[in-house]
């Protein structure tokens, strides 16, 4: 029997999990890789064929995820033993990428062992663990195509990796102390080239309250103790990262609930933290004042596992948490080159921890948060980029879909298929374009794709778009909400009637106004506006997302009402003038308002502070204030919001107060929304999207109080509902509105 399997299976050992489960079978013939598949020709008794090939997909590599794509009977043929070939390139490949995976529990019994040849060495891997997308350069993945080929195998390690029944079995970033990548250690004009000495030297700095730059799998960290208040406000002072909370690499589960508490992770949450991916999950703390120099105003604390050699090493030896923020430039691509981080780190970094293994591509750590119990992605990278999501269609042409402006993502699809890169980071600086450019051709170049289309945001100011209109190949506008739609109606069923709030901080809407409280209603493709919130102008235009007294001031000039403006006449007489202040309809400019107006948050240093401190004051429930909705003369329905205002600025109340009912009443407006759209339109889905409802407290109030009228409501599971997503959503409504699907 033949057999090619296509899905995850390069990367992953699956040739070697072949080989040895033909020997358990008895079977012989042969296993290699074609591009993106792995072909299997097996002879031995019916029997024993079926059992074979039963256990081609049931005792698989846990890392992998074979799917069968074809089966056949190539006639009589006899093998004397069971081998594993050379690999081949496909000129019809079905490639899927490997992701980055952590290290697994062998190569940590080795890791520790003293007894072991690699005991201590910091890029100790396997077929079941280890680096992959980052240091491949071109498939299929073989050594000599990955970052790894300029590292020689020294006989012992060449011995492994040509023997079928061993556990490195081309494992193509094999490595040992003797053959593999070095540690350096770099503080001033010290450098220690020594591993060992290196590591020890780092472990040191990191105890006498120093930060050190430290390169990983996908690109640097800016560690430093987790302990130490000092440290952190420096790294704070120099990032310059004021308030942006901080994530913190703990040894393991019990250490995270012992800092924490013990109700801080649910077990979906534990299950996420030790799975091969090891993203950042954002545990409950056990008050809101705990942890303030590392998360300050949140409630939640940002935590992760170990997930390579060299993390274990540096948290056994170091005995306690330490700060893993990435470094880089805010809101830039993480850092990978020791010249660039030495070079544009140096403000902050007081020592650096290089290693000579080239990273081909940047991949930061991937974020969930837990919203109506289950984990949802924030933002997508080493681990779980890049992602592959089935289309339910048919692309008749090759497609990129270049997102928005921040927390940008890039979607490659073609086929049936769609493949979301790992997150880049906010578009307009050189660093940020620079990433861009390269992963669009690299994404081609490794799935062997050729773009003939291009999909953007409809707003021109976007670099993206920019980009978009100067390219050789057609380009195509989605209106910024619509993407968000088509994104959630694309992971679910992008067929049926769907009702789908996309509500964001803002995005350019059909009518040149700034959208972002919007019911969109129908299906990819079909998108009609069908509710939204009132309007009014924000004065200062996009500086209001880094401002929130601004939106505050918009709404009070909007109604009359009176805002100190003793230091901000100039503005508003230009408010009045219309003059840089365009309408919005965003609920996120909304709540930076409530955030303002509340006393929480005035000023930011970081997009969606004001928002994100207003939701932790929320301890209880609260009575909303109702919003009255109205159908304008557009046959939009609105909610609006001055009666709210009203409370804001009228009340005692104090801030807990203001945050719990602003919440409750803006998940009042919403509801009273689907109940009267449904009650005009057939629908058959609900859905919530757009960064807005990364907001647990708004979102489970809505999803709760719908379900007890029996509405069901669905929210992203697998993709960001932030700009993040946006891509993806890009892809389903262009197929939706140029293919017919």
């Amino acid at each position: 029997m033949r057999w090619v399997l296509s899905g995850v299976v390069q990367g992953v050992g699956f040739r070697p999990f072949v080989y040895r489960l033909a020997q358990r079978h008895g079977v012989s013939g042969w296993v290699k890789n074609r591009t993106g598949q792995v072909e299997v020709v097996a002879c031995g008794s019916a029997d024993q064929l079926e059992a074979f090939a039963g256990d081609l997909i049931a005792r698989a590599p846990a890392i992998s995820q074979p799917e069968i794509q074809q089966v056949e009977s190539p006639g009589p043929l006899a093998f004397e033993r069971f081998e594993i070939l050379d690999s081949e390139s496909n000129p019809h490949s079905d490639i899927h990428l490997p992701v980055d995976y952590f290290v697994c529990d062998d190569c940590l019994h080795e890791l520790n062992d003293p007894s072991d040849r690699r005991y201590r060495y910091p890029f100790i891997n396997c077929t079941q663990c280890g680096p992959r997308y980052t240091l491949i350069d071109s498939l299929p993945y073989d050594r000599e195509n990955t970052s790894m080929r300029s590292f020689r195998l020294c006989s012992q390690c060449e011995h492994e990796y040509l023997d079928p029944a061993d556990r490195r079995f081309h494992a193509e970033p094999v490595a040992c102390p003797v053959c593999g990548p070095q540690l350096q250690y770099k503080c001033a004009d010290t450098v220690i080239r020594n591993t060992p000495q290196a590591l020890d030297a780092c472990v040191q700095a990191l105890g006498d309250g120093l930060i050190i730059a430290v390169k990983g799998v996908g690109g640097y960290h800016l560690m430093c103790d987790a302990g130490n208040p000092d440290a952190i406000t420096r790294l704070r002072l120099h990032k310059p990262r004021p308030h942006k909370p901080l994530a913190v690499m703990f040894e393991n589960i019990p250490s995270i609930t012992d800092w924490c508490g013990e109700n801080s992770l649910c077990e979906d949450e534990e299950k996420l933290l030790r799975s091969p991916s090891r993203p950042v999950v954002l545990a409950r703390k056990k008050h809101p004042s705990q942890f303030q120099d590392l998360a300050p105003g949140l409630g939640e604390l940002g935590v992760m596992l170990p997930y390579s050699p060299l993390h274990h090493l540096l948290l056994n030896d170091f005995g306690g948490p330490l700060v893993a923020t990435s470094a880089n430039i805010s809101g830039e691509p993480v850092l990978t080159d020791a010249d660039a981080v030495e070079e544009r780190l140096a403000h902050i970094a007081d020592a650096f921890l290089h290693h000579d293994r080239p990273i081909v591509r940047p991949a930061d750590d991937s974020v969930y948060r837990n919203i109506n119990g289950k984990p949802r992605p924030l933002r997508l990278g080493r681990g779980r980029a890049p992602l592959e999501m089935p289309l339910p269609f048919t692309l008749e042409k090759p497609v990129l879909a270049v997102g928005g402006h921040t927390k940008n993502t890039l979607c490659l699809a073609w086929q049936d298929r769609a493949v979301i890169s790992p997150h880049i980071g906010d578009m307009g600086s050189l660093r940020s374009e620079q990433v861009f450019a390269t992963l669009v051709d690299d994404l081609q170049v490794l799935y062997d794709v050729q773009v003939e289309e291009i999909v953007c945001d409809l707003h021109g100011g976007y670099s993206t778009t920019r980009w978009a209109s100067h390219r050789n190949v057609p380009s195509h506008a989605v209106q910024h909400h619509v993407a968000h739609a088509s994104a959630l109606a694309g992971e679910y069923d992008p067929r049926r009637n769907w009702l789908v709030f996309s509500w964001d901080g803002v995005g350019l809407g059909d009518d040149e106004h700034l959208w972002g409280g919007e019911g969109l209603y129908g299906r990819p493709g079909q998108w009609r506006r069908v509710s939204s919130m009132r309007e009014f102008r924000l004065p200062g235009g996009e500086k209001a997302g880094r401002d929130p007294w601004r939106s505050a001031a918009g709404l009070c000039w909007e109604v009359g009402r009176d805002w100190p403006t003793s230091e901000h006449e100039l503005l508003h007489q230009a408010w009045q003038k219309k003059m840089n202040a365009p309408l919005t309809s965003a609920v996120g400019r909304l709540f930076d308002a409530a955030a303002a107006i509340a006393g929480v948050c005035t000023t930011t240093s970081f997009e969606g502070q004001g928002p994100m401190w207003l939701e932790a004051l929320c301890k209880h429930e609260a009575r909303p204030v109702l919003l009255p909705l109205c159908e304008d003369v557009n046959g939009i329905w609105r909610s609006d919001w001055e009666p709210l205002l009203d409370y804001l600025l009228d009340s005692h109340d104090a801030s807990e107060d203001k945050a719990a009912c602003f919440h409750a009443s803006m998940a009042r407006a919403l509801i009273e929304q689907v109940l009267k759209l449904s009650s005009l339109h057939p629908v058959d889905a609900v859905g919530l999207c757009g960064g807005v409802f990364q907001n647990r407290v708004l979102t489970e109030l809505v999803i709760n109080e719908l379900k007890d009228k029996g509405i069901a409501v669905v929210i992203n599971q697998q993709i960001p509902m932030n700009d993040a997503g946006l891509c993806f959503g890009q892809v389903v409504e262009h197929a939706a509105n140029y293919t017919g699907s």
